[in-house]
């Protein structure tokens, strides 16, 4: 594994590893939308698409977390950055993401934005990513109204459908991130105009703290309301009670000085709600300043929670312009903040970068030049999709000090068996926006390929799920957000031992690691071997298996015909759990024959549920004359197969496991 090399930014993995230094503090955390998700609805029906819309995201405040274009925060999401674009001609400033909502997608939801993860490192010591902004008006009617318009035999309508990018008619918008050390990071953002024309933009580096005073719980709620000022021209400082002293740098140009805009991080509850607001200044003030030219919508006082530089560029035709920033701790902050060496860092930390990913091995050097590109940039996707994730149910169900309660319908509604969940981590998800939140299945096939860059964060994670205010009290790993209780594939054992063996078989073996998600996951075997073998007798069903595309009909629901649902799928996915636990058993009775007796246990369940497959009622769920294995409905004493020719039917040829005699000649009582 990486920790195996002694490149600049794996001695940087491992000081964070051992708490020497902490360069995983900042990183691309911010989500690219909150607006939309169940953590931010207050419904009484737990419609969260329509409780807080993506027209409401730039007037409200959030409860759980943040978003933002293309950000960074810190860990814990105190202090977010973000860019905020306006080309003239928008109805809104382009602060966030926009997309479809589920109902409104012709194929469910779906985000209308081209933007690109480029490059990062392990620890976020360097990223950068793109955003294509249109010069003409963002068409979003067009594209709610165009995609509601169309069926699902249809494709989907894009933003590039509309032909906001033809003629080159938009900017490339870039921006890198460079640690200069744990808390001093270098901002620099490349706007390039594409078009034949000189065209202006309005440029609003954005920076702001998660509103913690007006909402949380004794959790997370501060005791003092964090701070943004104007300390002199182009330094803003920073306070928060737990992140300590901040400075925030803007570079100042001859030719176009910015304004400095502040406000607060508070709902506009006037507009909203027709009630007053707790300050004159509110979350959407920047928008009212920029596009409606009220100058009373920003604090002339120059403080708040809110703070961005206004800068006006006019762009040469196919020219570019470069704005520079930083971000540093009172005891990492430099004298002079834009000097020589600012640039010299980032080139650093690119070369730093190619080391990673070419001389550390990361990506395999028999690939060709062009399928290292794919492969870096695929590596970016997983590691820009870490994301800070807060969650937690009791206060979500019973709402916050100082806020309206919500309805009492929730208390009977979405999660409200998972009272012990409290998340407040930084976790990967299958995507910033279409999951800002985590999927425990998903995650579990990223950590595999995270393990060739990050085995540290790839084993925590693993163990995360299974973390007692994460685990349910029965065993089972909660699902994903829109509901805890869904069932997925059980593939957690097959990535942990996954990410065991590339160690096993590149550097040190951590067998603690995998001792401790051993133990967890016979909790989890436990739950489903009680709860999703209907007649006990090693058929199962459960729904949602991973498989839910290609349904027939919604298996996670009650069949109309009575009965139950025994799934050619589901008692596969089950067989090769069996068998993962049971390669962990084999390799910790090398050293402990403990654990003898568990691999005989799991071996003997493998046995029983293949044997119920293949033959229980004469056939199990394999069809002689097809060649085939079919889901099949059990209603009173009878069994109808589902003869529908689907990979439901070819997943039971996953579990199969071949055998090391070496570690066989260590376990007697097992060979007997």
């Amino acid at each position: 594994m990486l920790q195996v090399y002694d490149s600049q930014e794996t001695r940087r993995l491992e000081e964070d590893r051992l708490r020497q230094r902490n360069w995983k503090r900042w990183g691309p955390y911010l989500s690219n939308r909150q607006w939309g998700t169940v953590r931010e609805d207050y419904s009484a029906g737990g419609s969260c698409w329509d409780y807080l819309s993506h027209e409401q995201s730039r007037s409200r405040a959030y409860r759980w977390g943040e978003d933002g274009l293309l950000g960074i925060c810190d860990r814990e999401c105190r202090l977010c950055f973000s860019l905020c674009l306006w080309n003239g001609e928008d109805s809104i400033l382009k602060e966030r993401l926009f997309g479809l909502t589920g109902p409104e997608g012709n194929h469910g939801e779906d985000v209308k934005e081209n933007y690109y993860y480029i490059d990062s490192t392990i620890t976020h010591s360097y990223m950068k990513a793109l955003y294509k902004y249109p010069q003409s008006a963002f068409p979003y009617v067009r594209l709610v109204s165009e995609n509601r318009k169309r069926s699902k035999a249809l494709p989907e309508f894009e933003l590039y459908d509309t032909g906001v990018f033809d003629n080159n008619e938009y900017f490339d918008v870039f921006v890198e991130y460079a640690k200069n050390t744990p808390d001093d990071i270098l901002i620099k953002v490349t706007i390039e105009n594409r078009s034949n024309e000189k065209k202006s933009l309005h440029f609003l580096p954005t920076l702001w703290f998660r509103n913690n005073w007006s909402f949380g719980s004794a959790y997370d709620r501060v005791s003092k309301k964090p701070n943004l000022h104007f300390e002199n021209d182009g330094v803003v400082s920073c306070w928060h009670e737990t992140l300590g002293q901040f400075y925030f740098a803007y570079e100042l140009p001859q030719d176009s000085v910015p304004e400095p805009l502040f406000t607060e991080n508070e709902t506009n509850n006037a507009l909203l709600f027709k009630q007053p607001n707790a300050s004159p200044y509110v979350k959407d003030a920047f928008h009212d300043y920029v596009i409606k030219g009220k100058r009373e919508a920003v604090n002339p006082e120059r403080t708040g929670t809110k703070f961005a530089a206004h800068y006006i560029r006019e762009i040469e035709a196919k020219g570019s312009t470069v704005i520079r920033m930083r971000l540093s701790s009172e005891k990492e902050r430099p004298e002079v903040a834009f000097d020589k060496e600012f640039d010299k860092l980032f080139v650093t930390r690119m070369a730093e970068a190619d080391d990673l990913f070419y001389k550390d091995g990361v990506i395999h050097p028999t690939l060709t030049t062009e399928e290292k590109l794919v492969a870096r940039q695929a590596y970016a996707g997983l590691l820009w999709t870490k994301q800070f994730y807060h969650y937690v149910i009791p206060d979500w169900l019973d709402g916050d000090k100082d806020q309206p309660a919500p309805p009492d319908e929730r208390k009977h509604g979405r999660n409200k068996d998972w009272k012990h969940i409290y998340n407040r981590d930084i976790i990967s998800m299958p995507d910033k926006w279409e999951y800002p939140w985590f999927a425990a299945w998903d995650l579990a096939f990223h950590m595999i390929p995270f393990s060739d860059m990050d085995a540290y964060f790839a084993k925590d994670q693993m163990i995360l799920m299974l973390r007692e205010w994460y685990m349910h009290p029965n065993g089972q790993i909660p699902a994903y957000e829109f509901n805890f209780s869904d069932v997925n594939p059980p593939v957690h054992a097959w990535a942990a031992w996954c990410i065991y063996k590339s160690e096993r078989y590149t550097g040190t073996p951590d067998r603690a690691f995998l001792e401790s998600v051993f133990q967890k996951l016979t909790l989890n075997f436990t739950w489903w071997v009680n709860r999703k073998d209907t007649e006990g007798n090693n058929l199962f069903s459960g729904g949602f298996l991973g498989l839910d595309n290609i349904g027939a009909f919604d298996r996670s629901q009650k069949l109309p015909t009575g009965g139950h649902l025994e799934q050619a799928d589901g008692t596969a996915w089950m067989a090769f759990f069996c068998l993962n636990m049971f390669r962990m058993a084999m390799e910790l009775a090398q050293e402990n024959p403990v654990y003898e007796d568990m691999a005989s246990k799991y071996f003997e369940h493998f046995v029983s549920i293949t044997d119920a497959m293949n033959c229980l009622g004469g056939h199990g769920l394999w069809d002689e004359e097809d060649g085939f294995y079919y889901d099949q409905i059990h209603v009173d004493d009878h069994c109808v197969s589902l003869k529908i020719r689907s990979l439901v039917g070819l997943l039971p040829l996953i579990a199969v496991h071949t055998f090391e005699e070496s570690q066989l000649a260590n376990m007697p009582n097992f060979y007997k």
